[in-house]
């Protein structure tokens, strides 16, 4: 049995990958696969596919996002806009909710 990892980074987080052929580039997660350690980011990482014409699609040649480390991204600090790493911290009441490790800001919405 395969043993489960959590990712720190979430869908729909603003990232800035940090390695890489499209290092310094920011933009918004899409996907994340804990697993296997990946995640898609949009307009990063772009790759062309020949793909054929099914159902009511076209084929073609298309761009499209692929899968990218997810030790290649940091998370965007709210605070400053630079990148941070991601930590954790528990209120009061006892929930846990994501904080930017070089500002102390919440991530949370």
């Amino acid at each position: 049995m395969k043993a489960r990892k959590r990712a720190k980074i979430k869908k729909n987080d603003q990232v800035v990958l940090i390695a890489g052929r499209d290092k310094g580039k920011r933009g918004r997660v899409l996907a994340v696969a804990p697993v296997r350690g990946k995640v898609k980011v949009e307009a990063v990482g772009m790759i062309k596919r020949h793909q054929k014409p099914a159902g009511n699609r076209g084929g073609g040649i298309i761009d499209k996002e692929s899968w990218i480390d997810i030790s290649n991204v940091q998370i965007v600090d709210p605070q400053s806009g630079k990148p941070s790493r991601v930590s954790y911290k528990v209120d009061q009441d006892g929930t846990k909710f994501r904080v930017a490790a070089a500002s102390g800001h919440s991530i949370e919405k």
